[in-house]
């Protein structure tokens, strides 16, 4: 198994953390985004949009980041937990990678893009995102350890690194201590992978 990867992208964390999970051995292939890599035809015949990350599983390839967390869950977690068969909690799952495609992506995922690679985006509008979305995450944990049923699931694994690193961003995750909280079951779960953490102004501004 082949991870096309970045190793700052929360996209590509997500498919490293899942692997970690299901204790799955993978070979890591960083794609070198900085001089155009993934714009050139040999990566692009493993994702025509030119985007980490990638996954070649023998004959198999997949490209985008919740397709693939998808993919190694059914394939691969024989309890079917970490992607329920139940329909109405495999809907529920779905809901999560939704929003972690677009308003986790949007928010506290284009904060950090501001802060890390120097972005050129609205800061105030991104960050009104992500305290948006964030709000209505800690109100969902309010309750329940997990996002979906009693066991994480894949989309805990999708939300998880985007948020462990919003306060790169700028985004200040102590107010919303179910959120935190539930960042810190994902990290004392067997197989954790950590995500490289990067220092910037705006997360040292949070600490003034």
């Amino acid at each position: 198994m082949k991870i096309y990867d970045l190793e700052l992208s929360g996209h590509s964390h997500r498919v490293r953390l899942l692997a970690s999970l299901l204790g799955l051995s993978y070979q890591l292939i960083p794609v070198d985004l900085l001089n155009g890599a993934h714009k050139q035809a040999e990566f692009l015949r493993k994702n025509p949009f030119g985007q980490v990350p990638a996954l070649e599983d023998g004959d198999v390839s997949i490209f985008d980041s919740n397709a693939i967390l998808v993919y190694l869950a059914s394939k691969y977690d024989t309890n079917r937990t970490w992607l329920p068969e139940d329909v109405v909690q495999a809907a529920k799952v779905q809901i999560w990678l939704s929003k972690a495609a677009n308003e986790l992506a949007n928010g506290p995922a284009a904060a950090r893009l501001i802060s890390v690679f120097g972005a050129k985006l609205d800061e105030q509008a991104v960050k009104a995102k992500a305290d948006a979305l964030l709000s209505v995450m800690n109100q969902h944990l309010q309750d329940r350890v997990w996002f979906v049923g009693n066991n994480p699931t894949i989309a805990d694994v999708a939300l998880y690194s985007y948020t462990a690193h919003a306060p790169e961003g700028g985004i200040d995750l102590r107010k919303f201590p179910n959120v935190d909280r539930w960042l810190q079951s994902i990290e004392a779960l067997p197989g954790f992978l950590e995500m490289p953490k990067t220092e910037t102004d705006a997360k040292k501004a949070l600490s003034l």
